[in-house]
Protein backbone atom coordinates (compact mmCIF):
# COMPACT_ATOMS: atom_id res chain seq x y z
CA UNK A 1 0.00 0.00 0.00
CA UNK A 2 1.22 3.32 -0.78
CA UNK A 3 1.88 6.16 1.66
CA UNK A 4 0.59 10.04 0.87
CA UNK A 5 3.78 12.23 1.17
CA UNK A 6 3.32 16.04 1.15
CA UNK A 7 5.95 17.09 -1.13
CA UNK A 8 5.25 20.87 -2.43
CA UNK A 9 3.75 23.70 -0.76
CA UNK A 10 3.23 27.13 -1.78
CA UNK A 11 1.03 30.15 -0.68
CA UNK A 12 -0.06 33.73 -1.99
CA UNK A 13 -1.56 36.86 -0.18
CA UNK A 14 -3.19 39.76 -1.83
CA UNK A 15 -0.60 42.71 -2.16
CA UNK A 16 -3.05 45.10 -0.21
CA UNK A 17 -2.56 45.30 3.54
CA UNK A 18 -5.84 46.43 6.01
CA UNK A 19 -4.54 47.25 9.37
CA UNK A 20 -6.22 47.70 12.30
CA UNK A 21 -5.43 51.75 12.54
CA UNK A 22 -7.14 51.42 8.97
CA UNK A 23 -10.19 49.46 10.89
CA UNK A 24 -10.63 52.43 12.84
CA UNK A 25 -11.52 54.76 10.66
CA UNK A 26 -14.18 52.50 9.11
CA UNK A 27 -15.56 51.26 12.19
CA UNK A 28 -15.29 51.74 16.28
CA UNK A 29 -12.55 50.06 17.09
CA UNK A 30 -9.61 50.47 17.40
CA UNK A 31 -5.89 48.67 17.60
CA UNK A 32 -5.43 48.06 21.53
CA UNK A 33 -8.76 46.22 21.42
CA UNK A 34 -8.09 44.05 18.49
CA UNK A 35 -4.83 42.65 19.38
CA UNK A 36 -5.99 42.09 23.06
CA UNK A 37 -9.03 40.47 21.90
CA UNK A 38 -7.54 38.43 18.70
CA UNK A 39 -4.26 38.88 18.34
CA UNK A 40 -4.44 40.22 14.43
CA UNK A 41 -2.80 43.22 13.56
CA UNK A 42 -3.26 43.24 9.65
CA UNK A 43 -4.59 41.31 7.22
CA UNK A 44 -4.58 40.99 3.43
CA UNK A 45 -7.28 42.27 1.08
CA UNK A 46 -8.00 41.05 -2.17
CA UNK A 47 -8.15 43.66 -4.65
CA UNK A 48 -9.83 44.09 -8.34
CA UNK A 49 -9.02 41.11 -10.66
CA UNK A 50 -8.02 38.77 -7.36
CA UNK A 51 -10.62 35.99 -6.63
CA UNK A 52 -10.36 32.58 -5.14
CA UNK A 53 -9.39 31.14 -8.26
CA UNK A 54 -7.02 33.41 -9.26
CA UNK A 55 -5.53 33.35 -5.93
CA UNK A 56 -5.42 29.48 -5.93
CA UNK A 57 -3.33 29.12 -9.27
CA UNK A 58 -0.77 30.91 -8.12
CA UNK A 59 -0.30 29.28 -4.76
CA UNK A 60 -0.38 25.68 -7.24
CA UNK A 61 2.13 26.74 -9.53
CA UNK A 62 4.11 27.62 -6.33
CA UNK A 63 3.62 24.54 -4.71
CA UNK A 64 4.13 22.51 -8.24
CA UNK A 65 7.52 23.77 -8.63
CA UNK A 66 8.68 23.12 -4.91
CA UNK A 67 7.34 19.47 -5.78
CA UNK A 68 8.99 19.62 -9.37
CA UNK A 69 5.80 18.11 -10.66
CA UNK A 70 3.97 18.74 -13.84
CA UNK A 71 0.98 19.97 -13.63
CA UNK A 72 -0.33 16.98 -16.27
CA UNK A 73 0.83 14.49 -13.92
CA UNK A 74 -1.50 15.52 -11.48
CA UNK A 75 -4.25 13.18 -11.00
CA UNK A 76 -6.56 14.83 -8.86
CA UNK A 77 -7.38 19.18 -7.72
CA UNK A 78 -9.74 19.54 -4.54
CA UNK A 79 -10.56 23.09 -3.86
CA UNK A 80 -11.45 23.79 -0.21
CA UNK A 81 -12.90 27.12 0.21
CA UNK A 82 -16.19 29.09 1.72
CA UNK A 83 -15.89 31.46 -1.34
CA UNK A 84 -16.05 29.88 -4.67
CA UNK A 85 -16.05 31.87 -7.13
CA UNK A 86 -19.36 30.41 -8.65
CA UNK A 87 -22.14 28.46 -6.99
CA UNK A 88 -20.91 25.81 -9.75
CA UNK A 89 -18.60 25.25 -11.99
CA UNK A 90 -16.65 24.04 -9.12
CA UNK A 91 -13.37 26.60 -8.65
CA UNK A 92 -11.34 23.27 -8.96
CA UNK A 93 -11.85 22.99 -12.32
CA UNK A 94 -11.49 26.74 -13.16
CA UNK A 95 -7.71 25.39 -11.52
CA UNK A 96 -7.37 22.66 -13.47
CA UNK A 97 -8.26 24.23 -16.92
CA UNK A 98 -5.66 27.39 -15.94
CA UNK A 99 -2.80 25.19 -14.75
CA UNK A 100 -2.99 22.91 -17.55
CA UNK A 101 -3.87 20.02 -15.65
CA UNK A 102 -4.97 17.90 -18.56
CA UNK A 103 -5.70 14.51 -16.15
CA UNK A 104 -6.90 15.96 -13.17
CA UNK A 105 -10.18 15.41 -11.97
CA UNK A 106 -11.12 18.49 -9.98
CA UNK A 107 -13.82 19.50 -7.49
CA UNK A 108 -14.60 21.59 -4.36
CA UNK A 109 -14.97 20.99 -0.99
CA UNK A 110 -17.04 22.90 1.80
CA UNK A 111 -16.21 22.18 4.82
CA UNK A 112 -15.33 25.86 6.33
CA UNK A 113 -12.32 26.94 8.09
CA UNK A 114 -11.73 22.50 8.47
CA UNK A 115 -12.09 22.23 5.13
CA UNK A 116 -7.62 22.29 4.19
CA UNK A 117 -7.79 19.52 6.63
CA UNK A 118 -10.49 17.47 5.22
CA UNK A 119 -9.35 17.84 1.75
CA UNK A 120 -5.89 16.80 2.40
CA UNK A 121 -7.53 13.36 4.23
CA UNK A 122 -9.43 12.83 1.11
CA UNK A 123 -6.42 13.31 -1.25
CA UNK A 124 -4.23 11.02 1.11
CA UNK A 125 -7.28 8.41 1.08
CA UNK A 126 -7.30 8.35 -2.49
CA UNK A 127 -3.67 8.04 -2.84
CA UNK A 128 -3.47 4.76 0.05
CA UNK A 129 -6.06 3.56 -1.97
CA UNK A 130 -4.36 2.90 -5.24
CA UNK A 131 -6.59 5.29 -6.69
CA UNK A 132 -4.80 8.08 -7.83
CA UNK A 133 -0.90 8.50 -7.61
CA UNK A 134 -0.40 12.65 -7.44
CA UNK A 135 -2.90 15.20 -5.85
CA UNK A 136 -3.24 18.91 -5.36
CA UNK A 137 -5.22 20.21 -2.40
CA UNK A 138 -5.55 24.25 -1.98
CA UNK A 139 -7.12 26.10 0.26
CA UNK A 140 -8.28 29.59 -1.13
CA UNK A 141 -10.50 32.17 0.14
CA UNK A 142 -11.40 35.87 -0.76
CA UNK A 143 -13.74 36.30 2.65
CA UNK A 144 -13.08 40.28 2.58
CA UNK A 145 -15.90 40.00 -0.37
CA UNK A 146 -18.48 38.75 2.60
CA UNK A 147 -17.50 40.98 5.53
CA UNK A 148 -19.94 43.59 6.95
CA UNK A 149 -17.18 46.44 7.45
CA UNK A 150 -19.84 48.01 9.40
CA UNK A 151 -19.58 44.86 12.04
CA UNK A 152 -16.39 45.15 14.69
CA UNK A 153 -17.34 42.06 15.62
CA UNK A 154 -16.47 40.21 12.39
CA UNK A 155 -14.89 42.70 10.15
CA UNK A 156 -11.50 42.77 12.29
CA UNK A 157 -11.18 38.57 11.64
CA UNK A 158 -10.77 37.81 8.04
CA UNK A 159 -8.41 37.83 5.32
CA UNK A 160 -7.79 36.84 2.07
CA UNK A 161 -5.28 34.45 0.96
CA UNK A 162 -4.33 30.93 -0.65
CA UNK A 163 -2.06 27.52 -0.10
CA UNK A 164 -1.73 25.13 -1.15
CA UNK A 165 0.05 21.44 -0.95
CA UNK A 166 1.26 18.37 -3.34
CA UNK A 167 0.64 14.93 -2.43
CA UNK A 168 2.38 11.84 -4.15
CA UNK A 169 2.20 8.55 -3.35
CA UNK A 170 5.53 6.69 -2.35
CA UNK A 171 6.25 3.33 -1.06
CA UNK A 172 8.27 4.70 1.40
CA UNK A 173 6.69 5.03 5.12
CA UNK A 174 5.51 8.37 6.05
CA UNK A 175 3.43 11.24 4.86
CA UNK A 176 -0.09 11.20 6.28
CA UNK A 177 -0.05 9.24 9.20
CA UNK A 178 -3.96 9.59 10.61
CA UNK A 179 -6.83 12.31 10.41
CA UNK A 180 -10.14 12.43 12.25
CA UNK A 181 -12.84 14.47 11.07
CA UNK A 182 -16.38 15.63 13.02
CA UNK A 183 -19.41 17.65 12.52
CA UNK A 184 -22.08 18.97 14.34
CA UNK A 185 -25.11 20.50 12.60
CA UNK A 186 -27.35 21.64 15.25
CA UNK A 187 -24.35 24.47 15.35
CA UNK A 188 -24.93 25.43 11.68
CA UNK A 189 -26.86 28.84 12.83
CA UNK A 190 -23.64 29.86 14.97
CA UNK A 191 -21.49 30.74 12.38
CA UNK A 192 -23.43 31.72 8.62
CA UNK A 193 -23.79 33.15 5.24
CA UNK A 194 -27.77 33.23 5.26
CA UNK A 195 -28.66 33.91 1.90
CA UNK A 196 -27.46 33.24 -1.45
CA UNK A 197 -27.90 29.82 -1.41
CA UNK A 198 -31.28 27.47 -2.22
CA UNK A 199 -32.92 28.78 1.03
CA UNK A 200 -32.56 32.30 0.70
CA UNK A 201 -31.80 33.22 -3.06
CA UNK A 202 -30.53 36.28 -3.88
CA UNK A 203 -32.98 39.14 -3.70
CA UNK A 204 -33.79 42.87 -2.90
CA UNK A 205 -34.82 42.27 0.41
CA UNK A 206 -31.65 39.70 1.52
CA UNK A 207 -29.84 42.34 0.15
CA UNK A 208 -31.30 45.08 1.98
CA UNK A 209 -31.33 42.93 4.66
CA UNK A 210 -27.83 42.23 4.73
CA UNK A 211 -28.48 38.57 4.78
CA UNK A 212 -25.32 38.10 2.15
CA UNK A 213 -21.75 38.69 5.18
CA UNK A 214 -20.62 37.01 7.48
CA UNK A 215 -22.98 36.42 10.89
CA UNK A 216 -20.91 34.46 13.76
CA UNK A 217 -22.32 33.97 17.73
CA UNK A 218 -18.35 34.82 18.46
CA UNK A 219 -18.94 33.34 22.04
CA UNK A 220 -20.31 30.30 21.43
CA UNK A 221 -18.03 29.66 18.65
CA UNK A 222 -15.12 30.86 21.22
CA UNK A 223 -16.07 28.05 23.20
CA UNK A 224 -17.12 25.52 21.01
CA UNK A 225 -13.19 25.55 19.20
CA UNK A 226 -11.31 25.79 22.60
CA UNK A 227 -13.19 22.40 23.51
CA UNK A 228 -12.19 20.51 20.40
CA UNK A 229 -8.99 21.71 19.45
CA UNK A 230 -7.15 19.63 21.91
CA UNK A 231 -9.85 16.65 21.58
CA UNK A 232 -9.01 16.31 18.22
CA UNK A 233 -5.19 16.70 18.44
CA UNK A 234 -5.23 13.62 20.81
CA UNK A 235 -7.61 11.60 18.70
CA UNK A 236 -5.37 11.95 15.50
CA UNK A 237 -2.48 11.22 17.53
CA UNK A 238 -3.85 8.26 19.36
CA UNK A 239 -4.78 6.54 15.72
CA UNK A 240 -1.43 7.42 14.31
CA UNK A 241 0.19 5.15 17.70
CA UNK A 242 2.12 8.61 18.63
CA UNK A 243 2.36 11.01 21.58
CA UNK A 244 2.20 14.31 22.36
CA UNK A 245 5.90 14.00 23.29
CA UNK A 246 6.49 12.49 19.43
CA UNK A 247 4.91 15.66 18.00
CA UNK A 248 7.69 18.50 17.30
CA UNK A 249 5.08 21.20 16.01
CA UNK A 250 1.06 22.39 16.21
CA UNK A 251 -0.10 23.75 12.83
CA UNK A 252 -3.86 25.01 14.35
CA UNK A 253 -6.26 26.95 12.16
CA UNK A 254 -5.31 30.86 12.38
CA UNK A 255 -8.70 31.67 14.02
CA UNK A 256 -7.81 33.61 17.50
CA UNK A 257 -4.78 33.42 19.17
CA UNK A 258 -6.23 33.43 22.70
CA UNK A 259 -8.08 29.89 21.22
CA UNK A 260 -4.49 28.03 19.87
CA UNK A 261 -3.05 29.61 23.58
CA UNK A 262 -6.75 27.31 25.23
CA UNK A 263 -5.26 24.38 23.11
CA UNK A 264 -1.68 24.53 24.36
CA UNK A 265 -2.94 24.63 27.72
CA UNK A 266 -5.54 21.82 26.72
CA UNK A 267 -2.45 20.23 25.49
CA UNK A 268 0.30 20.94 28.38
CA UNK A 269 1.94 22.05 25.71
CA UNK A 270 4.55 25.48 25.26
CA UNK A 271 3.13 27.76 22.94
CA UNK A 272 6.62 27.77 21.65
CA UNK A 273 5.48 24.14 20.00
CA UNK A 274 2.75 26.16 18.15
CA UNK A 275 2.86 27.72 14.99
CA UNK A 276 1.38 31.22 14.76
CA UNK A 277 1.09 34.18 12.34
CA UNK A 278 -2.30 35.02 12.31
CA UNK A 279 -1.01 38.51 13.63
CA UNK A 280 0.10 39.44 10.22
CA UNK A 281 -2.73 37.41 7.82
CA UNK A 282 -5.96 36.90 10.19
CA UNK A 283 -8.48 34.59 9.77
CA UNK A 284 -7.81 33.76 6.20
CA UNK A 285 -10.07 29.96 7.09
CA UNK A 286 -9.11 26.96 4.92
CA UNK A 287 -5.81 29.22 3.91
CA UNK A 288 -4.51 29.31 7.34
CA UNK A 289 -3.07 26.18 7.91
CA UNK A 290 -1.42 26.08 4.04
CA UNK A 291 0.06 29.79 4.60
CA UNK A 292 1.15 29.25 8.20
CA UNK A 293 2.69 25.40 7.04
CA UNK A 294 5.07 27.50 3.90
CA UNK A 295 6.16 30.51 6.64
CA UNK A 296 7.05 27.36 9.21
CA UNK A 297 9.23 25.78 6.27
CA UNK A 298 10.84 28.66 6.17
CA UNK A 299 11.58 29.57 9.07
CA UNK A 300 12.86 26.46 9.60
CA UNK A 301 10.01 25.34 12.06
CA UNK A 302 9.68 22.35 9.88
CA UNK A 303 11.99 19.77 8.78
CA UNK A 304 12.29 16.41 7.06
CA UNK A 305 11.65 13.26 9.70
CA UNK A 306 9.47 15.91 12.32
CA UNK A 307 5.87 15.02 13.31
CA UNK A 308 3.29 17.62 12.59
CA UNK A 309 -0.42 18.13 13.69
CA UNK A 310 -2.70 20.10 11.67
CA UNK A 311 -5.50 20.76 13.78
CA UNK A 312 -9.09 22.89 12.70
CA UNK A 313 -12.26 23.67 13.91
CA UNK A 314 -14.83 26.04 11.24
CA UNK A 315 -18.71 26.78 10.55
CA UNK A 316 -20.75 23.58 10.20
CA UNK A 317 -19.68 23.06 12.74
CA UNK A 318 -16.68 21.35 11.44
CA UNK A 319 -13.58 20.32 13.61
CA UNK A 320 -10.61 17.88 12.37
CA UNK A 321 -7.32 17.07 13.09
CA UNK A 322 -4.57 15.55 11.31
CA UNK A 323 -0.78 14.18 11.89
CA UNK A 324 1.51 13.66 9.15
CA UNK A 325 5.43 12.68 9.44
CA UNK A 326 7.35 15.66 7.23
CA UNK A 327 9.21 13.98 4.59
CA UNK A 328 9.27 16.95 1.44
CA UNK A 329 10.02 16.47 -2.08
CA UNK A 330 10.56 12.91 -3.54
CA UNK A 331 13.88 12.62 -4.84
CA UNK A 332 14.04 13.82 -8.39
CA UNK A 333 17.09 15.66 -10.89
CA UNK A 334 14.46 17.21 -13.22
CA UNK A 335 13.49 20.89 -13.19
CA UNK A 336 9.78 21.89 -14.19
CA UNK A 337 8.85 25.00 -15.03
CA UNK A 338 5.30 24.96 -14.44
CA UNK A 339 4.28 28.84 -15.34
CA UNK A 340 4.93 27.44 -18.82
CA UNK A 341 2.20 24.85 -18.25
CA UNK A 342 0.04 27.83 -17.68
CA UNK A 343 1.21 29.91 -20.90
CA UNK A 344 -0.09 26.77 -22.59
CA UNK A 345 -3.12 26.00 -20.50
CA UNK A 346 -4.58 29.44 -21.91
CA UNK A 347 -3.63 28.75 -25.58
CA UNK A 348 -5.29 25.06 -24.96
CA UNK A 349 -8.26 26.77 -23.34
CA UNK A 350 -8.81 28.76 -26.02
CA UNK A 351 -8.68 26.28 -28.41
CA UNK A 352 -11.31 24.31 -26.88
CA UNK A 353 -13.36 27.25 -26.93
CA UNK A 354 -12.77 27.26 -30.58
CA UNK A 355 -13.83 23.97 -30.88
CA UNK A 356 -17.08 24.03 -29.16
CA UNK A 357 -17.88 27.28 -31.15
CA UNK A 358 -16.75 25.26 -34.05
CA UNK A 359 -18.76 21.99 -33.45
CA UNK A 360 -22.13 23.90 -32.18
CA UNK A 361 -22.54 25.46 -35.70
CA UNK A 362 -22.01 22.26 -37.27
CA UNK A 363 -24.26 20.81 -35.12
CA UNK A 364 -26.75 23.54 -35.82
CA UNK A 365 -27.33 22.87 -39.67
CA UNK A 366 -28.17 19.73 -38.26
CA UNK A 367 -30.85 20.60 -35.83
Amino acid sequence: MPYAHITGWGMVVPEKVLTNDDLSQMVETNDEWIRSRTGICERHVAGEGETSASLAVEASLRALKVAKLKPTELDLIIVSTSTPEHLFPATACLVQDQIGATKAGAFDLLAACTGFIFAVNMAAQSIRSGAITNALVIGSETLSRFVDWGDRNTCILFGDGAGAFVLQADEEPGGVLSAVMHSDGSGGDLLVIPAGGSKHPTSAATIEEGLHYIRMDGREVFRFATRVMARATKETLESAGLTLEDVDLVIPHQANKRIIEAAARGLKLPIERFMINLDRYGNTSTASIPIATVEAIENNRLNAGDKVVFVGFGAGLTWGALVAEWTGPLPSERRVYPGWYRFWARIRSLLLRVVRLIEGILWGRHS
